[in-house]
């Protein structure tokens, strides 16, 4: 790519398929979790959210066909390690009180990351008239910021005073 051709139009697009990579990789990693997690309600919060992740995936789907582009992701190194530290937290602490605030404070760091890329993709597409593609970011924007008031409402009322 030459640097005529490193527009915002192309930068939304690389930001995209970074995205695309990490929804993929969520979704792999929340049953993981589910599973590992010792409360119900977090069990329940994770497993929610990646029947959420499905329809932000098609939702992305969406916005790769509005660009008349194939959806594809690109490796996305922040998100791979914000996984990392996950399993690393499942591992470090099973069978411990600790795993569950671990578990959602690793939850929480994904939902930040998603809300940061989210909310700059749909700035990015108002700004290239992409009214469509805004919408469909802006729904998913939408969803991550709603799991992450209800992974604090978790965290504070029971998962982290169970752990203290």
């Amino acid at each position: 790519m030459t640097s005529k051709t490193k527009d915002l139009t192309a930068l939304f697009h690389e930001t995209l398929k970074d995205i695309y990579f990490a929804e993929k990789q969520i979704l792999r990693a929340l049953p993981k979790m589910a599973k590992a997690a010792q409360t119900d309600a977090l069990r329940q919060a994770f497993e929610h959210h990646r029947d959420e992740t499905q329809g932000q995936i098609e939702r992305l789907e969406q916005v790769f066909e509005l660009l008349g582009k194939s959806p594809r992701g690109k490796a996305c190194d922040a998100i791979v390690g914000i996984i990392d530290e996950g399993k690393e937290i499942m591992e470090d602490f099973s069978d411990t009180e600790a795993l569950d605030p671990g578990l959602l404070a690793a939850a929480q760091a994904v939902e930040h990351y998603e809300i940061s890329r989210y909310g700059t993709l749909k700035t990015w597409a108002t700004q290239l008239g992409l009214p469509d593609a805004a919408k469909l970011l802006d729904a998913t924007l939408q969803e991550e910021m709603k799991t992450d008031k209800l992974l604090t409402q978790l965290a504070l009322q029971s998962v982290n005073r169970k752990a203290a």
